[in-house]
């Protein structure tokens, strides 16, 4: 044995060392073992495993929920501590929901995250990026909206060896994780239609379209799939106007209200990129006295929408939710995969769902989201 070595032994307690031995076995939380399980795998003799075992239980390290299993009440880290950079946006709710569902994963995989925040500007993007390279991360995840300079981004990462998971836009050599934005388009339409149906017998005046032109073709392919599905369901000479609303209320707001001060009474089908854009319509259709003529349907089912979806006399119809707030313990597992080096698609696709007025309680219960879904 080497000095170095023998320093170190001559310090270390024998019954402890055993101790530990026995709670490294008890590697996974949901892993129970019995006495004789125990002895089998680390090799101790059955006296001193029962002995420790009665004492690691007494002092609230293990716990018996049946007679005879013990269950670990610790989590030991067996393999290196992870380090991922999280470049984010942090400007709405749903990005809000994104970071803090994948802080609370990463605690719970017991990962490192280091946060950056690109808040909508490419150049903080392009910064950001290379700040992670120089943290040393083992993986970064992109949230960024500029689809223009996905490929400096990639480049940034792919000269340290940095695998990137991409949330929302892809970029690439980056696996994407976010919606398959045109089987959106596609519910939204449908859903429209539906109430088109419903409220007006199918006759329509117009389709406006609520666009976010710099994030690309990608996140188009919602109002081009509900486009493509009211076209298809709903003939007819109606009019169809797109609007870069950049996904912003405010914005959309000032666009329709515009639009409305050069235009007739129209029965109005609303659908946007997400629920923000749809949201500033729907006042603008309110401010002139309109609200009768128009019927909208957003994506995203952030708190702004489900409070909306709550109101008796909305107009909108529904929201297609993506669940951001569940979008930590999937980022998390894909990028657990790759730090593996376990094989992952190019792309994976977030769950998605219609919420409407009638079913909104099932999936966001009021009791447990009032807090989110309170007005600020």
């Amino acid at each position: 044995m080497r000095a170095e070595d023998q320093d170190k032994s001559r310090y270390k307690l024998e019954t402890v060392t055993r101790a530990c031995a026995i709670l490294r076995e008890f590697s996974s939380a949901q892993r129970s073992l019995t006495l004789g399980e125990v002895v089998e795998r680390t090799g101790l003799e059955r006296t001193i495993v029962f002995r420790l075992l009665r004492t690691l239980e007494d002092e609230g390290f293990l716990r018996r929920p049946e007679d005879r299993k013990y269950l670990s009440n610790v989590n030991i880290l067996t393999q290196k501590r992870f380090r991922i950079g999280y470049a984010s946006q942090n400007s709405d709710s749903f990005s809000k929901a994104v970071t803090q569902g994948l802080r609370w994963a990463a605690e719970r995989h017991q990962i490192d995250l280091v946060e950056v925040e690109n808040l909508y500007n490419a150049k903080a993007a392009l910064r950001n990026a290379q700040k992670l390279v120089d943290e040393h991360v083992d993986l970064a995840i992109e949230f960024q909206v500029y689809e223009r300079i996905g490929s400096q981004l990639s480049a940034i990462y792919e000269k340290a060896s940095i695998p990137v998971i991409a949330v929302e836009i892809p970029q690439p050599g980056a696996v994407f994780f976010g919606i398959d934005n045109y089987s959106v388009g596609q519910l939204a339409g449908k859903a429209l239609v539906k109430a088109a149906q419903h409220h007006w017998h199918g006759q329509i005046d117009e389709l406006l379209m609520l666009d976010l032109e710099i994030a690309g073709s990608l996140p188009h392919l919602r109002v081009s799939g509900a486009e493509s599905a009211v076209r298809k369901s709903l003939p007819g000479s109606y009019q169809i106007l797109h609007l870069d609303s950049r996904g912003e209320m405010e914005r959309s707001f000032e666009l329709v209200r515009r639009h409305m001060q050069f235009s007739p009474k129209r029965r109005t089908l609303l659908c946007g990129v997400n629920d923000l854009a749809v949201l500033g319509a729907l006042r603008a259709f309110e401010e002139v006295g309109r609200s009768e003529y128009c019927l909208a349907l957003g994506v995203g089912a952030f708190p702004e929408a489900r409070r909306e979806l709550r109101s008796p006399q909305t107009r909108m119809i529904g929201s297609i939710a993506t669940f951001p707030e569940r979008y930590g313990d999937h980022l998390i597992q894909i990028a657990v995969d790759l730090l593996h080096q376990k094989p992952v698609p190019p792309a994976i696709y977030a769950p998605i769902q219609l919420i409407t007025p009638q079913n909104i309680d099932k999936f966001y219960p009021s009791a447990l989201f009032a807090h989110a879904d309170k007005e600020i």
